[in-house]
């Protein structure tokens, strides 16, 4: 099993900057594929961003692409998405996720974390 903690959220004007992190307990999370998503009110669940287990391959949906990033430091047991530019329309409760490759994680995610909220103010 994985335990994943999300944090980072809060309030912050559009145009500004969050880094969320998300610590995983129980097991490294050093094999498996991690990612982000998020859910905004009266809306599904979508997908955000995805990482390989080494980190060096990447996958965004493009309504993030060029404003956030995905990084995992495996030492730390930690994955983080950095956003940039934030807008109204990012206002959402952003979830952690670990899956067992970063493509099907997309799809089938094997653990979730409890979520965090993020608000961008216009």
């Amino acid at each position: 099993q994985v335990q994943l903690v999300e944090s980072g959220g809060g309030l912050v004007q559009a145009g500004g900057s969050l880094r969320l992190s998300c610590a995983a307990s129980g097991r490294t999370i050093s094999r498996y594929a991690m990612g982000w998503f998020r859910q905004a009110p009266g809306k599904e669940r979508e997908f955000v961003a995805t990482i390989s287990w080494s980190g060096g391959s990447t996958y965004y949906a493009d309504s993030v692409k060029g404003r956030f990033t995905i990084s995992r430091d495996n030492a730390k047991n930690t994955v983080y998405l950095q956003m940039n530019s934030l807008k109204p329309e990012d206002t959402a409760v952003y979830y952690c996720a670990a899956g067992s490759n970063y493509i099907v994680l997309i799809s089938t995610p094997n653990y979730w974390g409890q979520g965090t909220q993020v608000t961008v103010s216009s």
